[in-house]
């Protein structure tokens, strides 16, 4: 299904009265899907940290008037980096633990995200997929809740959905949720203390030296706008992932675990090198099905899924049109009417 084919804000299914069960979907997928490839998952490496070099090339040595693309490059392969990082959150990367804990850090430590505090954070995420004040990536917001904030809140939120500033909102994600180890449970803080330890010292070291070797231009330059870039990505890539009218969150009592992992999840499809940059962490329903499978195999995985749950996908292409669709409607959440934007909310008297 394509966002041009919807004309209403009906769920594209039901999560109710159904017998389907996660590991029926997972028998159906080709047992290679699940293989872990060294060669694969280090080449993958070398062409990322490769892409990020070209990129700060390109803003070393390009004129003035083409920085702009640089970043955008450099932004978008730093993203990779990013997606090195999740699939050793989710042990997908390596066979052995202590590499993918040695290699998350590395890979997010110049994005300044606490590995293990992410980690913890998502495998949450994917235990509780698009269910209602559960999960914790862009969960909406319910009139009733929204009413309950201050003038300056809802202010500010109605002024962050209305003017689509979904772009800069996984920055109040990664600044809110990850640092504090307090909030997480207590066998896990020492994990996610050694986490916010490693960013803070390399933020230390690095930002400092930047500075002093390139002024506060070049700390602007070099890391605060391609930093940005990953944001935009990491912003758009969570959102679209899980977010279109069409989509419900539902109360714990009537979710399905099978049918939130395929049905609530979107596939999307961006420009190609996007997703070679990204490692296709666009083709994101396989990895919901089992977070098992490592990046490289996701588009074996997405073709079975495609043959043998079709019906059960929802799929587009990304778009300025597709964004717009989303943002523009997807403001409120009512559980009993679904998406709601600042305009409905406020003609039906909220």
């Amino acid at each position: 299904m394509t966002t041009s084919t919807i004309n209403s804000q009906e769920p594209v299914y039901d999560f109710s009265n159904s017998d389907l069960k996660l590991k029926d979907i997972v028998k159906t997928l080709p047992k290679e899907c699940f293989q872990k490839n060294q060669l694969k998952a280090w080449t993958g490496v070398v062409a990322n940290v490769l892409m990020v070099g070209l990129g700060y090339a390109g803003i070393i040595f390009a004129p003035w008037f083409l920085l702009p693309i640089a970043w955008i490059f450099t932004g978008t392969a730093l993203t990779g980096f990013f997606v090195i990082g999740h699939d050793c959150g989710h042990r997908s990367f390596a066979k052995r633990r202590w590499v993918n804990d040695l290699v998350g850090h590395l890979f997010m430590m110049p994005l300044i995200y606490p590995f293990h505090a992410w980690r913890i954070q998502h495998n949450y995420h994917h235990t509780h997929t698009n269910k209602l004040d559960e999960d914790n990536a862009w969960h909406p917001i319910r009139p009733h809740v929204f009413e309950s904030w201050g003038k300056i809140g809802r202010w500010s939120f109605e002024k962050f959905t209305r003017n689509r500033l979904w772009w800069v909102g996984s920055i109040g994600h990664w600044a809110v949720l990850h640092f504090d180890w307090t909030k997480f449970r207590t066998k896990d803080q020492s994990s996610v203390k050694l986490s916010v330890a490693v960013v803070v010292l390399f933020a230390l070291v690095a930002f400092p030296t930047l500075i002093a070797t390139t002024g506060v231009w070049g700390f602007v330059k070099f890391w605060f706008i391609p930093w940005m870039g990953y944001h935009f990505w990491m912003s758009t890539f969570t959102l679209v992932h899980h977010t279109v009218p069409e989509i419900p969150f539902v109360a714990e009592t009537e979710w399905n675990a099978a049918k939130a992992q395929l049905s609530g999840t979107v596939h999307c499809i961006y420009p190609r090198w996007i997703e070679f940059l990204c490692h296709d962490i666009n083709v994101h329903v396989p990895h919901h099905i089992s977070t098992a499978i490592p990046s490289y195999n996701l588009r074996l995985a997405h073709r079975s899924l495609q043959e043998n749950w079709g019906s059960y996908l929802y799929e587009c292409q990304f778009s300025w049109s597709l964004m717009k669709y989303i943002t523009d409607q997807c403001h409120l959440y009512n559980p009993l009417k679904g998406y709601l934007s600042f305009k409905e909310y406020y003609q039906n008297g909220k």
